[in-house]
C-alpha cells in the first residue's frame, strides 16, 4: 500500500562500542553500482567529517557504476568485517543492478543484526526489500518502481511524497536527486543541525526537507509523456551517441563529476566518460579514488570541465546544457529520471 507519512526525523546518533565517531560503510557491488546514490553520501559525510566514512564494495577490484564511470573502492566486505567486526553504525545501500546478490544480502542482514542503521537511497530499497530487513516498516524509493514494490514486497509500508522515509534504524530515499537532502538529514542526527546546515550551505543545498510530490513524475500524457519518449526511445533511434569527456583532475568534487556523469548518460543522445591526461587512478576531493575511461582530447566527442560552483548546484548547470544541445524535452526526461523537483520541462 503507499500511503502519507508523518514529519520525518532520522534517530539521534548515540556511541556504541566505546567509539568516539561513527563508522558509516557506503556499500556497492563492483558489477553494477548507480554512481549517484554511490558517491553524494559519500561526499556529504566525509566533507561533514563526522565520522569514518569508507566506500565499500561486496569485493576486491574496482566497481563498474551506472550509467558511467568506474571507482576504485577503499574495502571489501571482507576488508571491513576484519576492521570493523562488531559492524557498522550506518550502511548506505545505493541501487544496484543486482539486488539480489547473495553477499550484499547476506552482509545487510549481518550488519543490521549487529545494531546498525540502514539507509537506502533510491532503489536501494529494493535491496533491502529483499533481505526482508524493510518487512513490517515504513520506507520509499524511485517513483517509478511504486508498482512493482507494492506487488513484489507487500509487507512493506510503502510510503509516497517524501524525500526520505525514517522508521527507527531503516532510513530511505526517493528518487536519485534525494540522495541530498537524505545526507544532509543523515548529517544533522549525528551531528545536530548547525553542522548539517554548514554543510548545506557549503554545497549549495540549504533545504533538506523531506516534503515533496512524488505524482509529478508519473508518465502522463500532455504532462511529461514526450519528455520520456525523448530519453528513452526517440534519442537513440535517430541520433547518434556522442561521448562526453568529464574532465577529473586530482581534487576534483566528487558531487559534481557523479551529477555530469550521470545526467548526460540518460539523454539517450551521449555516454560520459571519465576523461585525464593518463590513465592513472584519480583521488577526489574527498578520497575516492575514480579510473580514468579516457586519456587524450581525441578520444571523445565533447569534451565536459567541472566548473567551480558549489556542487549541488552542478544537475541545473547540466540540465541547462543539456537543454541547449539536445533540446528542452531531453532535460525534462532527466530531471523526471533523477525525480528532481527544481526542474519543470
Amino acid at each position: 500500500m503507499t500511503e502519507s507519512a508523518p514529519i520525518e526525523h532520522i534517530e539521534t546518533y548515540h556511541a556504541r562500542f566505546g567509539r568516539q565517531r561513527p563508522v558509516i560503510a557506503i556499500v556497492g557491488v563492483n558489477s553494477g553500482t548507480e554512481l549517484t546514490d554511490y558517491v553524494i553520501p559519500y561526499s556529504v559525510l566525509k566533507r561533514a567529517a563526522i565520522g569514518e566514512v569508507i566506500a565499500v564494495a561486496t569485493g576486491a577490484g574496482k566497481m563498474t557504476m551506472r550509467p558511467a564511470l568506474q571507482i576504485r573502492p577503499q574495502a571489501s566486505i571482507a576488508d571491513f568485517d576484519t576492521r570493523f567486526p562488531d559492524g557498522a553504525d550506518y550502511i548506505v545501500v545505493p541501487a544496484v543492478v543486482h539486488r539480489d546478490d547473495p553477499v550484499l544480502l547476506s552482509w545487510i542482514k549481518q550488519q543490521a543484526a549487529k545494531g546498525g542503521t540502514l539507509v537506502s537511497i533510491c532503489d536501494g530499497a529494493l535491496v533491502l526489500a529483499s533481505s526482508g530487513v524493510l518487512d513490517g516498516h515504513r520506507a520509499t524509493a524511485h517513483w517509478a518502481t511504486a508498482g512493482y514494490r507494492r506487488k513484489t514486497y507487500p509487507k512493506v509500508h510503502w510510503v509516497g511524497d517524501r524525500r526520505y522515509v525514517a522508521d527507527g534504524r531503516i532510513v530511505s530515499s526517493a528518487g536519485i536527486s534525494a540522495a541530498i537532502p537524505t545526507s544532509l538529514a543523515l548529517v544533522e542526527a549525528i551531528a545536530g543541525r548547525d553542522r548539517a546546515a554548514a554543510v548545506a550551505i557549503e554545497i549549495g543545498a540549504p533545504d533538506w526537507s523531506p516534503a515533496h510530490d512524488s505524482d509529478r513524475f508519473t508518465p502522463k500524457f500532455g504532462r511529461n509523456l514526450s519528455a520520456f519518449a525523448a530519453t528513452l526511445y526517440f534519442n537513440g533511434w535517430f541520433h547518434p551517441s556522442q561521448s562526453i569527456g568529464v574532465v577529473v583532475t586530482p581534487g576534483v568534487d566528487e558531487i559534481a563529476v557523479a551529477l555530469t556523469a550521470d545526467a548526460y548518460s540518460r539523454t539517450g543522445r551521449a555516454h560520459a566518460y571519465a576523461l585525464s591526461s593518463s590513465p592513472a587512478p584519480v583521488t577526489t576531493l574527498h578520497g575516492l579514488s575514480l579510473l580514468p575511461d579516457r586519456t587524450g582530447l581525441r578520444s571523445v566527442t565533447r569534451v565536459v570541465p567541472i566548473g567551480p560552483g558549489k556542487p549541488a548546484l552542478t544537475l541545473d548547470h547540466v540540465l541547462g546544457e543539456i537543454a541547449r544541445l539536445y533540446g528542452k524535452q531531453t532535460a525534462y526526461g532527466v530531471a523526471l529520471d533523477f525525480e528532481y523537483p527544481n526542474f519543470h520541462g
